[in-house]
């Protein structure tokens, strides 16, 4: 295992903390104008997930952002950092915010998302764009790219 798990993190207070079980699916960036308001940001960084692979393993994280059907976007009670990210469309996976790890600082985007909505300015490295999202028939070839050739932690 490449991976080196478990990763642990939390919030900026340290209120919240998180673990990670299960290795990434996808290292990812979204432009879409409502990560840019979410985040104060040109984009949002995430690492999908299998939604077995994340727990809280302190504090209470509660439900924030845009209250959105089926989005439901999970921050620290007491800083309200935006932590992680569970959707209906997402099924069995959850999108981790990668700055709440510890040791972050291997993490390249995969792919970027919305790059339609992008502030002109705004880039990443990541070798796969899409205009919006991706077709679900995309994913699994960029999971599978994802797994060969993603970044990787450092080993410990």
């Amino acid at each position: 295992d490449d991976w080196n798990l478990p990763w642990e993190g939390g919030c900026r207070c340290g209120a919240t903390r998180l673990r990670v079980t299960l290795p990434p699916l996808l290292a990812a960036a979204c432009h879409c104008t409502g990560c840019q308001r979410m985040g104060a940001s040109a984009f949002s960084l995430t690492l999908t997930l299998p939604a077995g692979g994340l727990d809280v393993i302190q504090g209470e994280p509660k439900r924030g952002g845009a209250h959105s059907e089926g989005v439901y976007h999970y921050h620290c009670p007491r800083c309200d950092s935006w932590m992680f990210t569970r959707a209906d469309m997402l099924g069995e996976m959850v999108n981790l915010r990668p700055s709440t790890l510890d040791d972050h600082g291997w993490f390249v985007p995969f792919a970027e998302f919305f790059t339609d909505e992008k502030l002109a300015w705004a880039s990443t490295p990541a070798p796969h764009s899409f205009a919006t999202v991706p077709e679900m028939a995309d994913f699994g070839p960029l999971v599978t790219a994802f797994a060969q050739e993603g970044s990787r932690p450092r080993p410990t």
